[in-house]
C-alpha cells in the first residue's frame, strides 16, 4: 500500500501510516485506558485518531490563501521531478525570424537565436504542527475533532515563504522570483510630472493612462510586437484609485476604461506584495506596477512537491506532523515577456 497520504484517495477513512505510527507507540494504549475515553483498546483509539488526523489533513490541503497573490496569480508548474536538487531551463531574448529558402538550402536561421542556459536550485520548505496527549484527550471527552487551524496554521506557514519566494526570491538559497536581481525583466522608467513625481497620487487620470500604455509600448519596441503582457499588478493602495477615479467629464473609472479599451490587458490585480512598505517581497522599496503574460510558456513557478503532510510521529506525550514543500522558484523562460516600473 502506497504509504503517501492522498485526500483523494482515502484509504478506509484513515491514512495506514498514522495508524502504524500511533499503534506503534505507548500513546494509544494510554488513551484507551483513560478514565472517560470509551475506546475499547489501544486499536480503536488508533483508528479513532486516525480518522481525525486525516480529516485534519484534507481540510489543510484544500485551504487556498488568496493573499498570497503570486500563489493564485502566477502560473504554477510541476514540471520537476520531487527529488531533483536543481533544473536546467533556457531563457530567450527574442524569437528568431524564418526566412524564404531555396531548395539545397544548408544555413536556415535558427529560430533559438539568444537562448542562455539557466540552473534553477530546488530547495525544501519546512514546517510541522502536533497535539499533545492532553489535546487527544480533551477532544475525545468533548465528542469534538483536534482543532483543525494547527494544520491551516502550518499551510500557511510554508504557502507565505513559497510566496515571498516567488516575489523577490533568495539569495542564500539562489532561489529566483520576478523581482530578483538577474531575472532580466527590464525595467520602465515612468515620466515625471511637475516636482520630478512619478506617483499615481500626483498625475491625471490621463497621465496614469499614459504611463500604462508607455510601458506596453516599451515592451512592443523591444520585442518587435512579439511580446504582448496581458496582466498588471498593482498595489492596493492604485488599485483602489484607479477603480474609482473617473476620467473627466465621465462615469467611466480608470480601470473600467483600461479593461474595456486596452487591446491586450485581461487582467488588473492588487498585490499588496509590490507596495514599498513590503519589504519581505519587494526589494525596491518603493510601489510597482509590474506586467506580465500569463502564460506558463513565458514564466512559472516551478514547485516540484505541493505542501504534503508526512505520517505523525510520535514523541514523548505528543503527535507531530511533519511538513514539505520543494520549490525552485520562478523560472523565467522568456523575460522581455514581463516589465517593472519602479515609484507608481
Amino acid at each position: 500500500m502506497n504509504e503517501r497520504y492522498n485526500p483523494a484517495r482515502p484509504s478506509e477513512g484513515y491514512d495506514p501510516a498514522d495508524y502504524a505510527a500511533l499503534r506503534a507507540s505507548n500513546l494509544a494504549p494510554a488513551l484507551a485506558g483513560g478514565e472517560g475515553m470509551r475506546f475499547d483498546g489501544a486499536e480503536d483509539a488508533s483508528i479513532f485518531f486516525a480518522r481525525e488526523l486525516d480529516y485534519i489533513k484534507s481540510k489543510s490541503y484544500d485551504k487556498i490563501y488568496p493573499e498570497f497573490t503570486a500563489l493564485a496569480k502566477f502560473p504554477i508548474t510541476h514540471e520537476v521531478p520531487e527529488g531533483a536538487e536543481s533544473m536546467t531551463y533556457y531563457s530567450y531574448e527574442k524569437v528568431g525570424m524564418a526566412e524564404i529558402i531555396s531548395n539545397y538550402a544548408n544555413d536556415l536561421p535558427r529560430a533559438d537565436v539568444k537562448g542562455a542556459p539557466t540552473t534553477a536550485y530546488i530547495r525544501s520548505v519546512g514546517t510541522s504542527y502536533g497535539y499533545s496527549m492532553q489535546d487527544m484527550r480533551a477532544s475525545r471527552m468533548a465528542g469534538k475533532s483536534l482543532d483543525v487551524r494547527k494544520a491551516s496554521a502550518a499551510r500557511y506557514a510554508a504557502d507565505l515563504k513559497v510566496n515571498t519566494i516567488a516575489w523577490a526570491g533568495d539569495k542564500k538559497h539562489n532561489l529566483m522570483g520576478v523581482l530578483s536581481d538577474g531575472n532580466n525583466i527590464p525595467l520602465y522608467t515612468l515620466k515625471a510630472v511637475e516636482g520630478g513625481k512619478t506617483s499615481w497620487k500626483d498625475k491625471s487620470a490621463q497621465e496614469i493612462l499614459d504611463d500604462i500604455n508607455g510601458m506596453t509600448g516599451y515592451q512592443a519596441a523591444l520585442t518587435k510586437n512579439v511580446e504582448r503582457a496581458d496582466t498588471l499588478v498593482i498595489p492596493p493602495a492604485q488599485y483602489i484609485d484607479i477603480s474609482t477615479r473617473r476620467l473627466p467629464n465621465t462615469d467611466v473609472t480608470v480601470r473600467k476604461f483600461l479593461m474595456d479599451n486596452a487591446p491586450y490587458l485581461k487582467d488588473i490585480i492588487s498585490a499588496p506584495e509590490i507596495a514599498g512598505g513590503s519589504t519581505e517581497t519587494n526589494p525596491y522599496g518603493v510601489d510597482l506596477a509590474f506586467m506580465f503574460t500569463n502564460d506558463p510558456e513565458k514564466f512559472s513557478l516551478e514547485i516540484p512537491m505541493p505542501f504534503y503532510q508526512y505520517a505523525l510521529q510520535a514523541r514523548s506525550l505528543e503527535v507531530v506532523i511533519p511538513c514539505e514543500e520543494r520549490v525552485a522558484g520562478i523560472v523565467m523562460y522568456y523575460p522581455l515577456s514581463a516589465l517593472i516600473a519602479v515609484g507608481i
